[in-house]
């Protein structure tokens, strides 16, 4: 984690302030290396909706959590597994249909709606554009932000964590 952080650090001038794991796995000691660091988040977890601080040893940690979901990761869609069957293909235009749907229940519910999308997955033409859409329809809601993770957990920090 160490070189992971100093390295993307020298390739972007930028000092990363958080964390994703590979794929979500976590070990047991994940959260406690994470907080060693210094980082102000991670976002890894599905233990709820909204972010929330993370506890190492039973105490609060000062590590907001983002939570992902599987529902909101486009690889779950459209990587699809042959033999056997057990991830089907999803045709785009569905695809839309429940990112919007999960956007407008965020909206509705005042909270978060985060989308993780890889390169490698949306990022072919008959699936771009799912993104494009996704992104207007937000920006036709009034009072939307788009915010990095960082600028996230530190508005959670502020307002929420007390």
């Amino acid at each position: 984690m160490i070189r992971a952080r100093d390295r993307i650090a020298n390739v972007t001038g930028t000092m990363p302030v958080g964390h994703r794991a590979a794929q979500w796995d976590l070990s047991p000691q994940t959260i406690s290396l994470v907080k060693e660091l210094g980082f102000l988040y991670d976002s890894s977890l599905m233990a709820d909706e909204e972010c929330y601080e993370l506890c190492v040893d039973g105490e609060p940690s000062g590590l907001v959590e983002i939570p992902v979901e599987w529902l909101r990761d486009d690889a779950v869609y459209f990587l699809f597994s042959r033999n056997p069957v057990t991830r089907p293909y999803t045709p785009p235009r569905e695809v839309l249909d429940i990112f919007i749907r999960e956007l407008d229940a965020a909206y509705d519910a005042g909270s978060i709606f985060q989308l993780v999308m890889h390169p490698f997955v949306i990022g072919y033409r008959s699936r771009i554009w799912i993104l494009d859409e996704v992104i207007k329809h937000a920006k036709s809601k009034h009072g939307v932000w788009f915010g990095t993770h960082a600028e996230v957990a530190a508005w959670v920090k502020q307002h929420s964590l007390k």
